[in-house]
């Protein structure tokens, strides 16, 4: 698979752009979700809302954006005034961890994702754009499909680590060329070794927040079939 010197570039320009993003130097540190750090942004968010009517530190997003990615924290905010400093293993500050808000209109909560995801989806998506269309390779759900990986490029299949198992996550892709993390395993293995109540239809996507830091970004929706095993919920 030949690359055009456009993609060649991009390729280039993306490699340079990471080590900006996240200095060696800083990734040691920069890298490990500290409960501790998640519960102080929690608590200033808290203080922020009491004092200010209701309204929450976020920063502005379209309406469109996917829902656990909809509403990251604006610490211009909150800093000095709730919290002495930025988290250092924010992305603000050279780490690689975003914090958002889910349950906004609830209870809202500070949660985070690894940045990394979006990395190896933008890779990717480049190597896509090389090849001037997605190779997909067979339909695993409705508008979900895999992808012939070798077709652009890659000796073995792309994947990400999951932050709630560890274990390395597949891609997919949807008929309009964006790039997901599967998230299946993680949402089986909770669905199997705790008891939890979902129901056919709902988005349960949800009960990977519930006792993690983490939010599963860069997801479709999933519900379970009549087996209560995860699918992807699409139209």
């Amino acid at each position: 698979m030949k690359y055009t010197g456009q993609a060649l570039f991009l390729l280039l320009v993306l490699s340079m752009l990471t080590g900006c993003l996240y200095p060696q130097e800083n990734l040691a540190q920069n890298q490990i979700p500290y409960e501790e750090q998640v519960a102080a942004v929690q608590n200033a968010v808290t203080q922020y809302k009491e004092k200010n009517s209701g309204l929450l530190p976020i920063k502005t997003r379209d309406q469109e954006t996917p829902i656990y990615r909809k509403y990251p924290i604006d610490f211009k905010k909150l800093v000095p005034q709730y919290i002495a400093d930025i988290p250092g293993n924010a992305y603000e500050m050279g780490g690689i961890f975003q914090y958002v808000l889910i349950d906004v209109e609830t209870d809202p909560k500070v949660k985070i994702f690894d940045l990394r995801l979006a990395e190896t989806i933008r890779e990717v998506n480049i190597r896509i754009q090389a090849q001037g269309y997605p190779p997909f390779k067979e339909a695993i759900a409705n508008n979900v499909y895999t992808l012939k990986y070798e077709e652009l490029g890659y000796e073995g299949d792309p994947y990400v680590t999951s932050p709630y198992s560890n274990k390395n996550l597949p891609l997919v892709i949807n008929g309009n060329g964006e790039i997901f993390v599967d998230y299946s395993m993680d949402l089986y293995e909770k669905l199997q070794n705790e008891s939890v109540e979902v129901t056919e239809g709902e988005d349960i996507r949800y009960i990977l927040t519930e006792d993690s830091l983490f939010v599963p970004a860069y997801s479709l929706p999933y519900t379970i079939d009549n087996q209560k095993e995860p699918i992807f919920l699409t139209k």
